[in-house]
C-alpha cells in the first residue's frame, strides 16, 4: 500500500552556485501581516519621521511588483501616522539624537500618490512617475540598486524582513571550519538589518577576521554600495585575499562584480521555510558566465553599426555616458543610433535589424541582460570599451564592471576623443561630382591591414563605414571647398548612401538587404544619376477621404 504524501519532496540542489535569476524575490512573504508587522515591515515610524523633517507636502510611495498587494494598507498605516499630531520618537541615528522626537516643519496635509507601475526596473527611482502627480519626494520600498538619481530626494525603506540565523549561523561554521579566514559579511539590503546581530554572534564563536559591510550609496566602490575593509580602501587590489558570506541571492550582476573581486564566495539561500536545503552555502561560480560575456564582446568587434538603448532617464549622469558612448563608437569609424525604450524586451529591439549589436545605458544592477530571446548581443559600456579595442590591445583580466560612472571617472586614454578621428588626407582622393574618388595605386587605401571575423574567418569589409568619409562641405583641415556635396559616395566596389551630407549605415542596408523598398519599387531607380533621363518623376497623388478622392486636376469626388 502506498503510504499518503504530506509534504513535497525536497529537490536536490548543486554544490555549485552557477545561476542566479536577474531580479531575485526581495523575500516578501505571501502571508497576510498584521498590522504590527505592516508598521515594522515597512518602517512607518522612520518613513513619518523623515517626511516632516523634509517639510514635503507631495510624496510619492513607489513598491515593487511583489509588494503591490500590500501598499493599500502602506498608505493607511503612513496617513494615518502623519495625521497625528505628535511626530513618533525615532532611534535612527540619520535622523538626529537618539530617543528624541522629530518636529513637524508644516501643518498642512501631506498627500500621498502610490505609484502602480514602473517605467523601468523596480530596484531603480521612477522619477519620471513620481514628476507626473508633482511630487516632492519618492519613497521606494524593497530592494534597491541605489543609483544616484537626478532630480528628486528619495527615502529608501528597505523593509525588514524575517530571517532564520541559527541554520544561517551552521553554514557559515560549516562553510569557514577555520577561525583564522580574512571574511566578509555582507547581505541584500532587505536583511541587511540582520547583520550586526549576526555578527555580534560569530565574534563570540572565534571568528576574528570578520568585516561586516554597512550600506553605502556608491555603487562605484568595491563592494558596490557596501563598505570595505581598510586595507581594501587604500588598494582595491587586496580584496582578492578576502572570502566573501553573502546572505540571499543576489543579482546576477552583482553576483559578476563580487565573484571577480574576491577569493571566493559564498551564497546563503534564503526560502520562506527554513529547512534542510537553507543550512548550506553554496559556492558562486561564475566563470563560464564570465568566458561567455568575453566571447560576446569580441564577436562583435567587426559590427558597423551599434545601437544605444537609453534605458533610464532617473540615473545621475546617463547623459554623460550616452555622448561618452557615442563618442568611443565614432573614433572607432563605426555608426551609431540612440534609442529611448522603457523595459527592455527582445520585440522592441528585434525591430531593427539594422543594429548589429546594442549597448544598454541603465542602472548598474539591471543593465546585464544575458538572454537568448534577444537576436542581437546587448553589451554594457564596460564591455563595449573591450570591444572597440584593437585585438592585440585587448586584455581580458576577468574583473567585470557595470557600474557606467566608473568609466567616467577613469582618464581617458585617448587625448582626441572627442574629435573626429580622420585617416586620410585630400590627396587620398580624386574628387568629381558624384564619387568621392579612391586610389587605385599604393595609396592608404590599400595599405590598411583586412579585418576577419573571428566566429566564421570571413573577411569583413564594412565593419568601419565611417573611416573613409569626411562631412561635404567640412573638408580637411579646415577646407570647406575639399568635398563638393553628392548624394551617393563610392568605396572601392559598392557605394554608401549618404542622407543630409552624412553617412547613413541604416540607408545602406535598407538599400542593398531589403527585398522589399515600398510602392514602386519594381521600377528601376537610377541612385548614381539622379537627372537620368529614365528616372521615375515625383507626381503629386490623389487627396481626400477614403469615400471620394480628388485628383490633382479634378474638382469632384470619384
Amino acid at each position: 500500500m502506498s503510504s499518503t504524501v504530506e509534504a513535497p519532496p525536497v529537490l536536490s540542489t548543486p554544490a555549485v552556485y552557477f545561476s542566479i535569476e536577474q531580479h531575485p524575490p526581495s523575500g516578501h512573504q505571501s502571508f497576510q501581516r498584521s498590522d504590527d508587522l505592516i508598521h515594522v515591515a515597512y518602517e512607518v515610524d522612520r518613513t513619518a519621521a523623515e517626511i516632516r523633517e523634509g517639510g514635503w507636502k507631495t510624496v510619492a510611495l513607489q513598491f515593487p511588483d511583489d509588494m503591490l498587494p500590500e501598499a493599500p494598507r502602506v498608505f493607511d498605516a503612513l496617513s494615518t501616522r502623519l495625521r497625528s499630531s505628535q511626530a513618533p520618537q525615532t532611534t535612527d541615528s540619520s535622523l538626529g539624537n537618539k530617543g528624541q522626537s522629530i518636529p513637524s516643519r508644516t501643518t498642512a496635509e501631506v498627500k500621498l500618490y502610490i505609484l502602480g507601475d514602473t517605467s523601468y526596473g523596480s530596484c531603480c527611482v521612477d522619477e519620471l512617475a513620481a514628476e507626473h502627480v508633482h511630487a516632492d519626494v519618492v519613497v521606494h520600498y524593497g530592494r534597491s540598486c541605489l543609483s544616484p538619481t537626478a532630480r528628486l530626494p528619495v527615502i529608501h525603506i528597505f523593509t525588514v524582513q524575517p530571517l532564520a540565523v541559527d541554520p544561517l549561523l551552521r553554514a557559515f561554521q560549516d562553510t569557514f571550519p577555520s577561525r583564522d579566514e580574512r571574511i566578509i559579511l555582507m547581505a541584500d539590503v532587505p536583511y541587511s538589518s540582520h547583520l550586526r546581530h549576526i555578527s555580534e554572534m560569530l565574534h563570540r564563536s572565534g571568528y576574528c577576521n570578520l568585516f561586516t559591510t554597512k550600506i553605502v550609496h556608491n555603487p562605484s566602490s568595491p563592494l558596490p554600495n557596501r563598505t570595505s575593509p581598510d586595507d581594501v580602501n587604500v588598494d582595491a587590489a587586496k580584496l582578492k585575499g578576502w572570502h566573501l558570506f553573502h546572505i540571499s541571492n543576489p543579482p546576477k550582476s552583482l553576483m559578476l562584480i563580487l565573484s571577480s573581486r574576491v577569493s571566493s564566495m559564498y551564497i546563503f539561500p534564503v526560502t520562506k521555510s527554513v529547512s534542510p536545503l537553507s543550512t548550506k552555502s553554496i559556492l558562486a561560480s561564475t566563470a563560464s558566465a564570465l568566458r561567455r560575456r568575453y566571447a560576446l564582446l569580441t564577436s562583435v568587434s567587426t559590427v558597423s553599426v551599434f545601437g544605444i538603448l537609453i534605458n533610464t532617464l532617473s540615473v545621475k549622469n546617463y547623459l554623460y555616458i550616452v555622448e561618452h558612448v557615442k563618442a568611443r563608437i565614432r573614433n572607432a569609424e563605426k555608426k551609431s543610433y540612440t534609442f529611448v525604450v522603457g523595459k527592455v524586451n527582445a520585440a522592441k529591439v528585434a525591430n531593427f535589424s539594422e543594429i548589429g549589436a546594442w549597448v544598454i545605458i541603465g542602472c548598474w544592477e539591471s543593465s546585464l541582460i544575458d538572454s537568448e530571446d534577444f537576436w542581437k548581443p546587448i553589451l554594457t559600456p564596460f564591455e563595449l570599451e573591450l570591444a572597440l579595442m584593437k585585438d592585440r590591445e585587448r586584455i581580458w583580466t576577468g574583473e567585470w564592471r557595470s557600474d557606467f560612472q566608473s568609466i567616467l571617472d577613469e582618464p581617458s586614454k585617448n587625448p582626441n576623443e572627442s574629435k573626429a578621428v580622420v585617416t586620410f588626407s585630400s590627396e587620398d582622393f580624386h574628387h568629381s561630382e558624384n564619387t568621392f574618388g579612391h586610389q587605385e595605386d599604393n595609396g592608404e587605401l590599400e595599405s590598411i591591414p583586412p579585418e576577419f571575423d573571428l566566429r566564421t574567418g570571413r573577411y569583413v569589409s564594412d565593419t568601419r563605414p565611417m573611416q573613409f568619409f569626411v562631412k561635404p562641405g567640412s573638408g580637411v583641415d579646415g577646407n570647406e571647398n575639399a568635398f563638393p556635396t553628392r548624394s551617393l559616395v563610392k568605396r572601392f566596389t559598392g557605394d554608401l548612401a549618404v542622407i543630409g551630407g552624412e553617412l547613413s549605415s541604416g540607408a545602406e542596408y535598407l538599400r542593398t538587404k531589403r527585398t522589399w523598398r515600398g510602392l514602386g519599387s519594381d521600377y528601376e531607380i537610377k541612385y548614381d544619376e539622379l537627372n537620368h533621363p529614365e528616372s521615375t518623376p515625383v507626381e503629386e497623388g490623389r487627396t481626400g477621404i477614403a469615400k471620394g478622392y480628388l485628383a490633382p486636376d479634378e474638382t469632384s469626388k470619384r
